[in-house]
């Protein structure tokens, strides 16, 4: 990290001591484990703006706090937008791979700077997340699971790709997705089980939400391998690519409804069910970015997204991110 870096962590870290951030600061367990997520300018603040009311604030509320990972250069209003809404602000050094043009999207060259999560050495566990979520139920236990030393846990990659993005990969078919063989009730405590002889997209994570264990070696080695592996500039979706190459067969897959991609429910209605989902994942497009039609398959996931936006007045930093 950089001296300025430093300047700022530890500014950010003596504000949380005296309770600046607006989170609450108690002794006990929940104090050495946390959530984590990345923001890198506004345009995803209204989906941080509902995803830390659901999961700090709900009926369903975490015990653990929210820490918010953001750029040496992310503006004061950004900032103060973030304590605002009750989350721990952090600064970290972004990080960086070399330029591709092999990403399935442009927006997933920000991504890398996520992993900077390893080096939340303060918690013994972190679960790192996206901020275009939305938590329906309490998923406090992901933090007492079981976690090999070296391993991490997510879900599955959907790699069904229903509407055929041209940029995804080409072997991105059902047949190929590790949630195709899953049904209702099992696939609640077993995900497809993983092996030597698994194809090789039962392989592939969704980096949505990783439980982990912080470890500096562990983020010098990801940073070292990114700088210098040439696979790197091949990946079409950065971090998750990375990541399942970095910890192949140590990955150990999460029940679906942790990270509930929204696509799920009309591409896997065998598995999915609505009263057993944890956290939505809005991927692709954004419930705050446009409003869908009533005949869209994610219609009723949005729907959602909005019931909860509009049940908080929000400040005008919030609002002015969501289409009207």
């Amino acid at each position: 990290m950089t001296d300025g870096g430093t300047d700022q962590r530890t500014k950010e870290m003596a504000q949380e001591a005296a309770g600046a951030t607006g989170t609450m600061h108690a002794s006990g367990p929940e104090q050495d484990c946390a959530w984590a997520t990345l923001l890198t300018g506004e345009k995803y603040l209204p989906g941080l703006a509902v995803f830390s009311e659901s999961l700090l604030r709900s009926p369903w509320a975490s015990r653990y706090p929210l820490v918010v990972m953001v750029p040496p250069d992310a503006s004061p209003r950004l900032r103060a937008a973030i304590v605002a809404l009750g989350c721990r602000l952090r600064t970290v050094d972004p990080l960086v791979a070399r330029a591709s043009d092999k990403m399935a999207a442009a927006r997933f060259a920000d991504v890398w700077t996520k992993l900077r999560a390893w080096h939340l050495t303060e918690f013994r566990r972190v679960v790192l997340v996206d901020s275009d979520m939305l938590v329906r139920r309490n998923m406090d236990e992901l933090f007492g699971v079981e976690l090999a030393p070296g391993t991490i846990r997510a879900g599955f990659a959907c790699t069904c790709n229903p509407a055929r993005i041209a940029t995804y990969p080409a072997e991105w078919t059902p047949e190929n997705c590790a949630f195709s063989p899953q049904k209702h009730p099992t696939a609640l405590t077993q995900p497809t089980a993983l092996g030597p002889h698994s194809p090789p997209t039962h392989h592939l994570l969704n980096s949505g939400l990783v439980v982990l264990t912080p470890d500096a070696a562990t983020m010098d080695a990801m940073a070292a391998r990114i700088a210098t592996d040439a696979a790197v500039v091949s990946y079409r979706f950065p971090d998750q690519d990375f990541l399942a190459d970095f910890f192949k067969g140590r990955f150990v897959p999460l029940p679906w409804f942790y990270n509930a991609i929204k696509k799920l429910r009309a591409v896997h209605p065998d598995m999915w069910r609505d009263d057993e989902v944890r956290n939505v994942h809005y991927i692709i497009n954004k419930p705050w970015e446009a409003r869908l039609a009533r005949d869209d398959a994610d219609y009723e996931t949005h729907e959602w997204w909005w019931q909860a936006y509009r049940a908080k007045e929000w400040d005008k930093i919030i609002t002015d991110g969501v289409v009207q």
